[in-house]
């Protein structure tokens, strides 16, 4: 197994290149180059604090500061997913915390000690990734099935149908990327152990168990969510 290259930052630098002509193309044009500066900046910004803390976390291996981590994770994405919804935002957060940490922690749950068997249980280094993608997943599921059972309640359509029309909206980009794994794109957890030099075959698995627990953390979620909100639902709005 070889080991993973090692990025000079001067040449690291030379990927803001085609990055620069794409802002410089926005400015010409007039579009909205600010947006795009400003989110290549944080982008930046967050990733190298994001390195250092990950550094720490690991190098910590306290079982209290991982626990506290994936909280904030779930706190955070819940909010994050009621994004698209302007109405009781406050009163759907509950529901959306409920239902990321059943879907999302149960999948976490199966796929780190039944599938992986991690030891020490809470070991960072595959909780933390593989909690971050959940939890986005589940996320990104309840941000599309809330707007789109949204729309479907506006236009006057039963709530089972809006709810199943909602479900199969939240699940498009997940039945997408199993179409097109493999043949469209390798996805980043295989293109990066395939970097640091593991075997094709091995990182196929991983990559496997990967496409299994987002499909699941994104239908449970979504589906729970859905069901929960039933009673807080608008039947109709004025136009």
């Amino acid at each position: 197994m070889g080991n993973i290259h090692v990025i000079p930052l001067e040449d690291l630098a030379l990927a803001f290149i085609p990055v620069s002509a794409v802002l410089f193309i926005l400015y010409k044009w007039n579009s909205e180059g600010k947006d795009a500066l400003i989110g290549m900046s944080r982008m930046l910004i967050q990733l190298l604090i994001v390195g250092y803390f990950l550094t720490y976390l690991f190098e910590a291996k306290n079982a209290w500061i991982v626990i506290g981590v994936l909280g904030v994770m779930l706190f955070v994405s819940s909010w994050i997913s009621l994004r698209t919804i302007k109405f009781n935002r406050k009163v759907l957060y509950p529901y959306a915390l409920i239902s990321i940490s059943i879907g999302g922690g149960f999948v976490l749950l199966f796929i780190t000690q039944g599938v992986l068997g991690l030891d020490p249980w809470y070991a960072p280094q595959y909780l933390i990734p593989l909690a971050g993608m959940i939890f986005a997943s589940s996320m990104n599921s309840i941000s599309l099935a809330a707007e789109r059972i949204k729309a479907e309640m506006r236009r006057d359509v039963p709530y089972d149908k809006a709810r199943s029309i909602a479900l199969k909206a939240a699940l498009i980009p997940i039945v997408n990327a199993l179409f097109g794994v493999g043949l469209v794109s390798l996805p980043g957890m295989m293109t990066g152990q395939i970097l640091s030099g593991v075997s094709p075959l091995i990182a196929v698995r991983y990559q496997i168990m990967v496409m299994c627990m987002l499909f699941s953390a994104s239908g449970i979620s979504a589906s729970l969510f859905l069901m929960l909100i039933k009673s807080h639902l608008p039947q109709k709005e004025s136009k």
